[in-house]
């Protein structure tokens, strides 16, 4: 095969440090361990696909045995070593697919064929990708060796699934971490090589590309050598063409439909959908991008336009900037959480069309439900409709009960004090962590409040919104029960999210920090010096504060 007829993604291939793009710190740091003579027994490279992991390898397998040495790597006129490892032909590196060979006697062969030392180089060396593919047996029979292998042999595993690796494995690599590769960066380098390959692209089609590949290199390449062959060489390829030949949709026509939801022009929103539906649109691509729009709405004030990977331009920038002053947060916080429902909902829908449709139309009465009065006259609405609420329920009360003591003998127990405290009951207001463990204990929710005071650390609790952490120990349907309860009690939705912060201890653990304290300072008094001195084997096991102190 010549180098012209290869793809790009190959044709392509890094062959030197100097040429990755985006992974110039784990290039430097390999480079000084060899250098200086400082070669782990493995490495480790993990990462999303197409990043470089193989790629990488193989540059270490080259720099390991090149007969150049690695300050003058071979790049045009390889060397024996380095022509072998580059066709993978190399009798000393072994390139293995973990995907295809799992099993403990895989690994068995590969440790008897390791105990010769190299033949024609300075290294004997294993390069396993996928590596997490591999059985369990196959991992324990692999570990001695790699903690202590003979001189001449080195491990270098390549990996997408970094958390399917023992850690005992782990720990005996140089782990790797590699980037997706930052989207001005992966549009510089496929420019450069749309210009070698004399292609007619736009630089809204790359940016295109840069997107849908997520930084990955290889996926880039892919994308820009399909591009390159499905026109005519005389024609260009723009933007549109190549939303038509990678299924993607003109955003501009996701921010009208978005416009329209917040105006509740159903029939616009429908008729803007059905267009870019009869484009050939995927429906789960579409509600990602739908979710990427809410994202930019919710955070357009704090982003600048490169930080948006290319997705807009200036207008539909601009555009977004100027629609998210109409719009609140909650509203955009609710568009989210229905957006990810609707997305888990497309895989029980036969017809996703459908589904979307009527997503859209659940959108637009979301709106209209959020009144866009501000604030404070909101809440005055809100007093005065409750208000009157109250004196209307209070008079169908007192109707109700004269009406009935005549008749039901079991009325007269339930009298309008009890009646109209029940219906207030049904709809409480909660401030603070602190309120809520009491309404819990007062709802009897022993459970709940159970989880709350000893297995959940609070973040932060403020309108109807309830950060939280938590140990292994939380009940997993703890924030479903929580939330419902919460809703019925108050009638309101309440957001309750899963912070990674630690946030406060938990009840149980205060309690417990309280008591160790009081007994700590009570063995510094006089009067517990004296009474062990008595009673030598004496244990303080609790302290109450005195009633007296108290009041």
């Amino acid at each position: 095969m010549s180098i012209n007829s290869k793809v790009l993604a190959l044709k392509y291939r890094p062959q030197k440090f100097k040429d990755l793009i985006g992974q110039d710190v784990v290039a430097e740091t390999i480079i000084n361990s060899i250098k200086s003579d400082k070669v782990p027994n493995a490495y480790l490279f993990t990462g999303i696909r197409g990043v470089g992991k193989t790629t990488i390898a193989r540059i270490v397998a080259k720099s390991l045995n090149c007969k150049n040495d690695i300050e003058n790597l071979c790049e045009t006129n390889l060397c024996e070593n380095c022509e072998g490892i580059v066709n993978s032909s190399h009798i000393d590196v072994l390139e293995m697919d973990a995907a295809s060979k799992t099993g403990v006697d895989d690994v068995r062969d590969l440790i008897e064929f390791s105990r010769y030392g190299p033949t024609s180089s300075n290294y004997k060396i294993f390069i396993i990708d996928e590596v997490h593919m591999l059985s369990k047996q196959a991992f324990n029979a692999l570990l001695k060796t790699l903690e202590e292998p003979p001189k001449y042999l080195k491990f270098i595993f390549a990996t997408t699934e970094i958390k399917k690796i023992p850690i005992t494995v782990v720990s005996r690599c140089q782990r790797f971490d590699l980037s997706r590769i930052k989207s001005s960066e992966l549009f510089s380098f496929i420019k450069k090589i749309k210009d070698k390959e004399k292609g007619n692209v736009s630089d809204d089609a790359l940016k295109l590309i840069v997107k849908i590949s997520e930084g990955s290199v290889r996926d880039a390449l892919s994308l820009l050598d399909r591009g390159l062959l499905t026109l005519d060489e005389k024609k260009e390829l723009d933007l549109n063409e190549a939303q038509k030949i990678f299924g993607y949709f003109d955003k501009s026509q996701l921010i009208d439909l978005f416009e329209f939801i917040l105006k509740g022009e159903e029939k616009k929103v429908i008729e803007i959908y059905r267009k870019i539906y009869d484009q050939g649109i995927d429906s789960k691509v579409f509600i990602n991008d739908f979710l990427e729009l809410v994202y930019y709405f919710k955070n357009i004030n704090s982003l600048t336009l490169e930080s948006t990977n290319f997705l807009l331009n200036d207008e539909e920038f601009l555009k977004i900037k100027e629609l998210s002053k109409k719009v609140d947060n909650q509203t955009l916080i609710l568009f989210w959480q229905f957006t990810i429902k609707t997305l888990e909902e497309l895989d029980i829908v036969s017809n996703q069309n459908l589904s979307i449709e009527m997503f859209l139309i659940r959108l637009m009465h979301l709106v209209s439900l959020k009144p866009r009065d501000d604030h404070k006259k909101r809440d005055e609405i809100t007093k005065i409709r409750e208000t009157n609420d109250d004196k209307k329920i209070l008079s169908e009360f007192k109707n109700d009960t004269v009406n009935q003591i005549k008749n039901i003998t079991q009325e007269k127990k339930i009298t309008l004090e009890t009646k109209f405290k029940t219906e207030l009951d049904q709809k409480l207001s909660i401030h603070s962590f602190e309120e809520l463990l009491k309404i819990c204990a007062k709802k009897k929710e022993i459970k709940l409040k159970y989880e709350l005071e000893k297995n959940v650390n609070l973040v932060s609790f403020e309108n109807n919104i309830m950060e939280i952490s938590f140990n292994d120990n939380l009940d997993k349907n703890f924030v479903k029960e929580l939330s419902s309860k919460l809703f019925e009690w108050t009638q309101k939705r309440w957001i309750i999210t899963l912070s990674k912060t630690k946030g406060d201890i938990s009840i149980k653990e205060k309690e417990k920090n309280n008591k160790d304290r009081l007994i700590d300072e009570t063995k510094k008094t006089k009067i517990y010096k004296d009474v062990t001195k008595i009673f030598s084997d004496a244990k303080l096991i609790e302290v109450k504060p005195n009633q007296r102190d108290n009041d």
